[in-house]
């Protein structure tokens, strides 16, 4: 039997049979009756309960059943309240709500090449376990899945947090609205390796200022002065940071020229492809050492010195950048700024899951320092050589 809208919404009725009709059983607007009763008292219930969990949070209705409806616009320290009060009041959590509860983390890295990321990627994963919680790898590859479309599938799984290392926020080209809407439905994220001061959430970062500095200073002290710079496309926070540092270790250790900086800087692709490219235009240019912004690159570096005939470290020295595994049984072992990746690791997990429990972890940037790790691609600098058809001076030295 069909019922109508207006059958159920309507008062009961005689109803008379006519001649050789059998009497209606008497019944459905009874039910009709009590079925609008029935629905009149779970709507007082809803609001009783809207309005007792209102006053156990310290909110209006409104918020209420914006944060039971999964919606934007509610602070992270108001949602958390409203979910406390249901739980002190004995409700039971919406199925909406109560997914964010899987243990699901989405990790996107940018790629898997660059052994670095991979590090990560495991520490970060051995750090979740204790939590319960589990991480989703995302890896981007050259025109395959971008980053926003990863960000789409970890909503639609009802991840309970995002961590991005070297992702867009660190790229000061990219648009960061698409993160500012994530932390306002609000979901938990954290940036490693790049920060974006607009942004209301913890950043993870080596200090790229430290590490270009302590490059730089390294080399002077064994005696180089022609020191260039080989690093990632300047719209990146880190690039920059490099680059700013690194100048200025150099106009305070040597005599360059301003112009001679320009020269000595070379911007090029990450990998090793990148590194080689750049490092073979500055030994055009006569350096003798090479300040390197990835291991990969470092690596290319080498490649280029060695396909002119040179030896690295007695001709070039080579310093690289993230001590990423491997790195210490290159040929020449690779002379590297470590990044602290296990703290930062650490650090970004404890941030996370502190945001996922309500507990708002600073929203500012924490720096870790690097460390030099000297190996065997960087060597004393040698003197200047002689020339052939002159005679040679008794107190020139080889080393």
């Amino acid at each position: 039997m069909l019922l109508d809208a207006a059958s159920l919404g309507s008062a009961p009725t005689e109803h008379r049979p006519s001649s050789g009709q059998q009497p209606r059983k008497p019944g459905l607007q009874e039910f009709a009756r009590k079925r609008k009763n029935h629905l009149v008292s779970y709507s007082a219930a809803m609001r009783a309960r809207l309005s007792d969990i209102a006053q156990q949070a310290e909110v209006s209705e409104a918020t209420v059943s914006r944060v039971l409806n999964d919606r934007p616009g509610v602070a992270p320290e108001t949602r958390q309240a409203v979910l406390t009060a249901l739980d002190v009041l004995g409700y039971e959590r919406p199925a909406r709500l109560r997914k964010r509860c899987a243990g699901l983390v989405g990790l996107v890295v940018p790629e898997l090449d660059n052994p670095i990321f991979p590090a990560f990627a495991q520490i970060i994963e051995s750090a979740l376990a204790p939590t319960g919680f589990t991480p989703v790898l995302c890896t981007q590859t050259p025109g395959g899945i971008r980053e926003d479309e990863y960000v789409e599938m970890l909503l639609d799984r009802q991840v309970s947090g995002i961590v991005f290392v070297s992702g867009l926020h660190a790229d000061t080209a990219a648009d960061h609205e698409r993160y500012r809407a994530l932390i306002a439905r609000p979901l938990p994220v954290v940036m490693v390796n790049g920060y974006a001061p607009n942004l209301p959430a913890p950043f993870i970062s080596c200090d790229d200022r430290e590490a270009a500095e302590l490059a730089v200073t390294h080399l002077v002290a064994l005696g180089h002065r022609r020191i260039g710079l080989i690093t990632g496309p300047n719209r990146f926070v880190p690039v920059q940071r490099k680059v700013a540092a690194y100048q200025a270790a150099m106009r305070r250790c040597t005599d360059v020229s301003e112009a001679e900086l320009t020269e000595l800087t070379e911007l090029s692709l990450f990998g090793v492809e990148g590194g080689e490219a750049a490092a073979t235009r500055l030994l055009d240019r006569g350096v003798t050492g090479l300040v390197c912004g990835s291991d990969p690159m470092a690596l290319g570096a080498i490649r280029a010195a060695r396909q002119r005939g040179l030896a690295v470290p007695r001709d070039v020295s080579v310093v690289g950048y993230d001590d990423s595994p491997l790195m210490a049984f290159t040929d020449p072992p690779l002379t590297t700024m470590r990044q602290p990746v296990a703290a930062m690791a650490v650090a970004a997990v404890q941030a996370l899951v502190d945001e996922i429990n309500g507990h708002a972890a600073p929203h500012s940037e924490y720096l870790f320092r690097p460390e030099l790790v000297v190996r065997g691609s960087t060597a004393v600098a040698r003197t200047p050589s002689v020339d052939p058809g002159a005679t040679p001076s008794p107190l020139a030295v080889s080393v």
